[in-house]
């Protein structure tokens, strides 16, 4: 295969625009939240016109789910660097929480409260998919339990959020524990609700890593995080 044509001036500089267009709208959602993103404030802080704005998103949907992608790509690429070093559930588990303390907005905008009218595209969440894949292959690579639990049975039947991937039904409730477990503590820690309480939030993730069955260096490295 040829190598891709360069892009023209016009291209670059549009790509350039976007770019600062999204870096502005992060700027907002810090201080307000996704809700009140405002294509109009962000064309006034770059001194254009709000129809001039509109060339580069054409509304405020459009701009949330260029930021979503962003932000799906990055987690899915760092768990994908991740699983071609040859990590497990515990480096998934690292990996995961050193990605949400660099950008608490970032995580907040695809793990937090949905954003009022807004509906993610289907790229966007085939995107979702690559990191749950990641999620699944580490669980699928385990030891199956030797007996199986009540819920297995269920997640067997209700398997679509897993698209095609073949893990059995024991990796697939594996993988939601997982998910569900970490994200509670990650969505509570960056929301400041452990502040004040005079604790370690590092030491209470790592613990919730340990008690799914995840021991090792991997484990003594999240009690580290701080």
């Amino acid at each position: 295969m040829g190598e891709p044509a360069a892009r023209t001036p016009r291209e670059r500089y549009r790509a350039q625009v976007r770019e600062e267009i999204k870096q502005r709208a992060w700027g907002q959602i810090a201080i307000a939240g996704a809700s009140a993103l405002s294509l109009n404030a962000i064309a006034k802080q770059m001194g254009m016109s709000g129809p001039a704005l509109y060339r580069y998103f054409a509304n405020r949907d459009e701009l949330i789910t260029a930021l979503v992608k962003d932000a799906y790509r990055s987690l899915a690429d760092t768990f994908a660097a991740r699983t071609e070093a040859g990590t497990d559930l515990g480096g998934l588990a690292d990996a995961l929480r050193r990605w949400a303390l660099d950008d608490p907005q970032r995580y907040f905008l695809v793990y937090g409260t949905p954003v009022p009218g807004y509906e993610a595209p289907e790229d966007t969440t085939r995107i979702a998919a690559e990191i749950m894949a990641h999620l699944l292959d580490a669980c699928a690579a385990e030891q199956p339990p030797a007996t199986p639990r009540p819920v297995d049975s269920h997640l067997a039947e209700y398997r679509a959020w897993a698209g095609e991937h073949p893990a059995p039904s024991s990796a697939l409730r594996r993988a939601l524990t997982f998910w569900t477990r970490l994200h509670g503590v990650l969505s509570l820690e960056l929301a400041g609700h452990f502040t004040g309480m005079g604790f370690d939030p590092a030491e209470l993730y790592a613990d919730e890593v340990r008690a799914l069955g995840v021991s090792g260096a991997d484990a003594a490295m999240l009690a580290e995080e701080k």
